[in-house]
C-alpha cells in the first residue's frame, strides 16, 4: 500500500496538545459506557488519545491508525500499551469492530458521501462511530492559506499541491449516516481557544493546515508563505492587551451507532 510523503511534525502539532485535546475529551464523553473488545484510534498522531480510549476501556485491544510514520513513532513511545500501525486512512479496511473513533483527522480525506459509510460497514452490529472534524473552511484562518497560495509570487510552486478536501454540512452527514444507524447525533461547537504568544495563530496552523502549502514550496520560500501568513493572521486574530490571542474555532461532532 502507498502512503503519502509525511509531513507531519509532532513536535509542531503537540505545541497546543491542550487545546487540541479539549475536542476529543468531548467527543469521548458522547460515546456511551460499555465493555469494547476492539477499538481504533483512526488517525491517532502522537497516540495522546488513544492513552485516553485504552485508559477508559482497559481491557479493550486499542490500535491506532495514522499514515505518518513521525506521529507513530512519538505514539509508541509514548502509549506502550496501545498497537500502533502505519495506513493510508482512506483505504485502510477492518470488520467486526467495536469503536472507531477519529479525532481531527478525517478532514484530510476526500469524497465523505463513500467514505462514512464505509467506516459504519466496519462496526459490529451494535457498535459506535465517533468522529470530530474541524469545520473551518470559510474562517481566515483557513481562507488565507488557500489565497496566498494562488497569489503570483507563490502560485508557481503550488503545481503539485493537491486541493485539501472539504467536509460536508452537518445537514448532509444526518442524511447520509441516518439510514445506516440505529442512532445518530450531530452537534457543533466554537471553541474560543486562548493562545499565547506571538503569531499564536501562524504557530497553530504550521502544526496542522499550513504544513501541506510549505510543503509544497522550495525550501526557500517556506519562510516568505509562513511571513505573509503570519501578517495576515495578526490582523484578522489580534493580540489583546494581555497578550492574548483568542481563536474561535469551530468543529462538527458525529456519534452514530450501528
Amino acid at each position: 500500500m502507498k502512503i503519502a510523503n509525511d509531513i507531519w511534525d509532532a513536535k509542531q502539532y503537540m505545541l497546543f496538545g491542550n487545546e487540541r485535546l479539549r475536542p476529543a475529551l468531548d467527543l469521548l464523553a458522547y460515546v456511551p459506557e460499555q465493555e469494547p473488545r476492539q477499538v481504533v484510534d483512526l488517525g491517532c498522531g502522537t497516540g495522546n488519545v488513544s492513552a485516553l480510549l485504552k485508559a477508559r476501556w482497559p481491557a479493550a485491544d486499542v490500535l491506532g491508525v495514522d499514515s505518518s510514520a513521525n506521529m507513530l513513532e512519538a505514539a509508541a513511545a509514548a502509549v506502550p500499551e496501545c498497537r500502533f500501525l502505519r495506513a493510508d486512512l482512506g483505504q485502510w479496511q477492518a470488520e467486526g469492530l467495536d469503536v472507531i473513533y477519529s479525532n481531527a483527522a478525517l478532514q484530510w480525506l476526500p469524497d465523505h458521501p463513500v467514505l462514512m459509510p464505509r467506516l459504519l460497514s466496519f462496526l459490529r452490529p451494535g457498535g459506535w462511530l465517533a468522529v470530530q472534524v474541524p469545520a473551518m473552511q470559510e474562517a481566515p484562518l483557513r481562507q488565507v492559506q488557500a489565497e496566498l497560495a494562488g497569489s503570483p509570487a507563490f502560485a508557481p510552486y503550488m503545481g503539485k499541491l493537491k486541493p485539501q478536501p472539504g467536509i460536508l454540512s452537518a445537514e448532509s452527514y444526518y442524511d447520509l449516516l441516518r439510514p445506516h444507524s440505529a442512532t445518530l447525533d450531530i452537534w457543533e461547537t466554537t471553541y474560543l481557544h486562548t493562545l499565547s504568544g506571538e503569531d499564536a495563530v501562524a504557530s497553530w496552523a504550521a502544526g496542522t493546515s499550513l504544513r501541506p502549502y510549505l510543503d509544497a514550496l522550495p525550501e526557500e520560500q517556506r519562510e516568505n508563505f509562513r511571513a505573509a501568513y503570519a501578517a495576515a493572521m495578526r490582523k484578522a486574530y489580534p493580540q489583546r492587551e494581555n497578550g492574548v490571542t483568542l481563536l474561535p474555532f469551530k468543529r462538527l461532532f458525529i456519534v452514530a451507532h450501528a
